[in-house]
């Protein structure tokens, strides 16, 4: 485990494999909100390494073994700082930033604020700003706040990951343990909370680079086809891969669907 120091109360816990092949590239995996960095570990990231591509995963301050003072507010602007100041540490080469669901959002604006990045993939990032989507970050904090963690996936994994996924995870589900609220001082709801006043309306004219766009159309909270096709369009370089057997977690229900993808990703970024 290697450990990116801040200051004495703040670090990200982060693994780093370097490309073996000359040209190969780097993949930075951004995670959501949810989750930490064993979502690409699992199941993603060795394939890739096995073809000379490299990895960088790491953990935001408030999740697995990136720890935060209580001070701290965990918003988008400290986390794209956070990103900014591992990469400019590591300098991975050939970078190409892979952010799932907000963590896309956060990959963005990263690269926007000149981070070197040779690519960009967004996991069902592409989202409208608006009433909708504040209505469902409000509505995420109230239910963390009632039944912590567990009620959030009762409710939300019927409706953002696929049937298959549903079929082979039920049992995991609803059972009979009392809910318990989630610590208000925990690092999942201080990132949670933050993620209520998220800007999400991005320059997308400026990301200038190749981008992949990946959406899973089994998720049915955060997809809008709409909305979507209109953020794709003012993308300069882009390209769109719809998954009907995937929902929100693409890494999770079809990890090799991603796999594959990275890989057209890598050969288009070398032959740019």
């Amino acid at each position: 485990m290697a450990i990116y120091q801040i200051d004495t109360e703040n670090s990200l816990y982060y693994d780093y494999i370097a490309p073996s092949a000359a040209d190969g590239i780097t993949f930075v995996f951004f995670n959501p909100l949810t989750g930490d960095s064993s979502l690409w570990e699992s199941s993603v990231r060795q394939p890739l390494i096995d073809c000379g591509h490299g990895a960088l995963m790491y953990n935001m301050r408030g999740q697995n073994n990136s720890p935060f003072s209580e001070s701290v507010q965990l918003d988008e602007n400290l986390i794209v700082e956070d990103a900014k100041g591992l990469l400019d540490e590591i300098a991975p080469p050939n970078a190409v930033f892979v952010g799932l669901s907000i963590g896309g959002l956060f990959a963005a604006k990263a690269a926007l604020q000149s981070v070197p990045c040779a690519g960009l993939v967004l996991l069902n990032t592409l989202r409208r700003d608006g009433a909708r989507l504040q209505w469902i970050s409000e509505a995420l904090v109230r239910l963390a706040e009632t039944g912590g963690p567990e009620l959030l996936k009762d409710i939300l994994s019927p409706l953002i990951m696929n049937e298959s996924w549903q079929q082979t995870n039920r049992a995991q589900f609803l059972t009979d343990n009392a809910y318990q609220a989630i610590d208000r001082k925990s690092g999942p709801y201080n990132l949670l909370s933050n993620a209520r006043n998220t800007d999400w309306n991005l320059p997308y004219e400026q990301l200038t680079m190749p981008v992949l766009v990946m959406t899973g159309l089994q998720d049915r909270v955060f997809r809008d086809p709409q909305d979507i096709d209109t953020l794709y369009k003012r993308l300069p370089n882009a390209k769109h891969i719809e998954l009907p057997d995937a929902g929100h977690m693409i890494p999770a229900e079809q990890p090799q669907e991603l796999i594959n993808a990275l890989q057209q990703m890598a050969s288009w970024v070398q032959n740019k």
